[in-house]
């Protein structure tokens, strides 16, 4: 009776924010998995080439956006009342300017793009470079909720976008078979930007003019600089692989490659929940002046632990998991299954180090991680000769980072000690 109780007795008021978006993400991560699963075994390794770039380009704007929301998220907490709202309507109006800057530029470059990745047609750029405005204006809108330690609201704003990407696409792919898939894919994109974007109050003007005297533009666009910068360097390590791959190699094989970095970058995926749910902590544990390092180290044991387990999974299991997830037609990349996963895995570590330190304002290691995304892409230019060999280059390269970020912190931590000590 006593349990029968008090399973009645509970609430899903009792979740916390915290849990709930913990939750959110889990479910959003495992939505988009199952749309670029979906894709793959639905179009086969040479038609999923094409939507593996666009998937790509996604990725690479929601890296892009992170800038945006970085930075909304760190100066949303360090101003209050009313410069916040002025702040607000400041990031507002950048994104909307960059937004349209850069779509642009992609919808005029749609034909060398098409050129470039050997793609069925341009028009998917096209859509693409369309879409880049809004989701530039959402990222701020993520940050603001973010800084403001509103996680539902941020989890609402990824359920819808997942959902309404999963749902159309697929629907208008199952009803419309003779559509050219990739256009396809590029308007399911573009349409879950405005079911993301739905459910979010937006607040561009106020009633009357509010003075930007107290807002340190000039910190502000440095440290946008910094974060952007950081992010081409995420852009640059997460998928030029990708992207060289699909120019270096037959479409079988870059659609067999696209498979293989989906299934690898599982931990990349699920860390991202705990660099969303580090940030905001260690910038308020900055601002009251406490220690921030514990925590860090809490959500590296957590990525490391996560990272062991899927590593694990495919030593032992690589041809059930190619097998469950894409199919007979990609079991020839079931070998290299867990040296991916291994590259990843090194890199999901280093960057929880890269973002706590972007955060407190510490911006060497983030040249760090810079220098090393450019020795990725040099390693693969120079060293492509088969699949192998290019998964080889990333896990050398990001080797040398995650001992490059454990150096500079242990470093650090001894010399914030020699100093304490000296006082």
């Amino acid at each position: 009776m006593q349990i029968l109780q008090k399973i009645k007795s509970f609430s899903i008021k009792k979740i916390n924010a915290d849990q709930f978006f913990m939750l959110s993400m889990v479910f959003v991560n495992a939505g988009n998995y199952l749309y670029n699963l979906l894709l793959g075994r639905i179009l086969g390794p040479q038609l999923f080439a094409d939507a593996a770039i666009l998937v790509t380009f996604l990725l690479i704007l929601s890296f892009v956006g992170m800038a945006f929301q970085v930075v909304s998220t760190k100066f949303i907490v360090d101003y209050s009342n009313q410069n916040q709202e002025i702040f607000s309507t400041l990031m507002y109006k950048t994104a909307l300017i960059s937004g349209l800057a850069i779509g642009t530029l992609i919808i005029i470059c749609s034909g060398f793009l098409q050129q470039l990745f050997k793609t069925n047609s341009d028009l998917m750029f096209t859509v693409f470079g369309f879409s880049i405005p809004l989701y530039f204006i959402l990222s701020v809108k993520r940050g603001i909720h973010q800084g403001k330690n509103k996680l539902i609201q941020l989890s609402k704003t990824y359920i819808f976008e997942m959902l309404s990407r999963l749902l159309l696409t697929f629907l208008v792919l199952f009803l419309f078979t003779t559509l050219n898939s990739s256009i396809v894919v590029a308007v399911g994109i573009a349409c879950s930007f405005i079911f993301a974007v739905l459910p979010i109050n937006f607040n561009f003007s106020s009633k009357k003019p509010l003075s930007t005297d107290n807002i340190d533009k000039k910190k502000i666009a440095s440290f946008f600089a910094l974060t952007a910068f950081y992010e081409c360097t995420q852009i640059i390590i997460n998928n030029s692989d990708v992207i060289m791959v699909k120019h270096y190699f037959s479409n079988t094989d870059a659609g067999l490659y696209a498979s293989l970095a989906l299934i690898g970058r599982v931990v990349y995926f699920v860390a991202w929940m705990f660099v969303m749910l580090l940030l905001p902590k260690v910038l308020q544990l900055t601002k009251d002046g406490k220690n921030t390092k514990p925590i860090l180290l809490k959500y590296v044991f957590y990525i490391c632990c996560l990272s062991l387990a899927i590593i694990s999974g495919t030593i032992l299991f690589p041809q059930t998991v190619v097998l469950l997830m894409f199919g007979q037609k990609y079991l020839a990349i079931s070998a290299l299954l867990w040296q991916y996963a291994l590259a990843t895995s090194i890199f999901a570590v280093a960057n929880i180090f890269a973002y706590y330190y972007l955060s407190i304002n510490n911006y060497l290691p983030v040249m760090i991680t810079g220098i090393l995304g450019l020795a990725q892409i040099v390693l693969i230019f120079l060293y492509h000769n088969s699949l192998e060999q290019v998964v080889h280059m990333q896990i050398i390269a990001m080797s040398v980072l995650l001992i490059s970020q454990l150096i500079f912190f242990f470093f650090q931590n001894k010399t914030s000690k020699v100093q304490i000590h000296i006082n």
